[in-house]
């Protein structure tokens, strides 16, 4: 868990807000006035992923920016479990808290099934999504063969060493995010390498980095999947685009593709040379405009 009033170097300058209610002291940076946007992180990142795009969206709109539990400024409880079910009811109650409706939601990673979920139960109060290398999860996209990060989590895992290789983010995070597909290496300083590391400092601190990957390699997150379906035109119902870092190691970019077109077929796609999973970072101007626009247009 990072401190409170962390900037690193001035890099992360906003206020620290916390929410308890789901039982645990849950980080997020809310700020700006008018419609909001909620930007959703995932592995092994935390909002400061979105410190880019927080100044030119709060300009217009009020953006909301949480850290999972177990990520960033969020407390890490050691009697939890790290599901995606358990990640979208602590999503819900921040949501609630807040009294949040007419919702953009801006998703990567594990962002996407997260709020996908969300919208699936609670339709009214979300007004469209915009997926940034991630998957709905209900598109029903074919698995193919394993992408590198996930030959990564397997050989691990079932060598038993994952929680050794994943126990040392605090150190080794640039390497992991490179596995998962981290381009923009011009980005990288102390400040970054600070940031990107300091919620990891024990091993006992990266359980909810070390069981994103194994909700999906082991299939725990499935059962909760196949409950949404019945609720899928809430989520079909939605505005939504896609923006594919076309170097993505961590989701296949065809997987995103058809996983997107199986829920919004015929709505926008755009596919982003040279940037790869944390797209954030590799192209922060370019999905800017992005979100901008196909915001304007619907």
């Amino acid at each position: 868990m990072v401190a409170s009033h962390e900037t690193f170097g001035g890099t992360w300058p906003f206020e620290p807000r916390y929410f308890e209610g789901n039982g645990f002291r849950m980080h997020y940076v809310d700020e700006g006035l008018g419609e909001p946007i909620i930007c959703l992180h995932g592995e092994p990142t935390w909002g400061y992923l979105y410190r880019k795009f927080i100044p030119p969206l709060s300009r217009t709109h009020r953006v909301v920016v949480p850290d999972h539990m177990g990520f960033g400024k969020s407390e890490t409880p050691r009697n939890r479990v790290y599901t995606l079910e358990t990640h979208v009811e602590n999503l819900a109650g921040l949501i609630e808290s807040l009294d949040l409706n007419d919702i953009t939601f801006v998703i990567q990673d594990w962002g996407g099934p997260i709020a996908s979920a969300y919208a699936l139960r609670h339709p009214e109060r979300v007004k469209r999504l915009f997926l940034l290398n991630t998957l709905s999860g209900y598109g029903r996209a074919e698995r193919g063969e394993l992408t590198p990060w996930f030959q990564f989590v397997k050989k691990h895992h079932d060598a038993g060493t994952l929680h050794e290789v994943l126990g040392h983010l605090d150190v080794n995070v640039l390497s992991v995010m490179k596995i998962i597909g981290f381009e923009n290496s011009s980005a990288v300083d102390a400040n970054w390498i600070a940031a990107y590391g300091a919620p990891f400092p024990t091993k006992a601190d990266c359980i909810g980095a070390i069981d994103f990957p194994l909700d999906i390699l082991l299939g725990r997150m499935f059962p909760y999947v196949r409950e949404g379906f019945p609720l899928l035109d809430n989520l079909k119902s939605k505005p939504a685009m896609l923006a594919v870092g076309m170097e993505d190691k961590g989701i296949a970019p065809k997987a995103q593709i058809e996983d997107f077109r199986g829920v919004w077929p015929g709505r926008p796609i755009v596919e982003l040379p040279g940037a790869g999973h944390f797209s954030q970072e590799d192209a922060p101007d370019t999905i800017i405009a992005l979100i901008q626009l196909f915001m304007q247009s619907t």
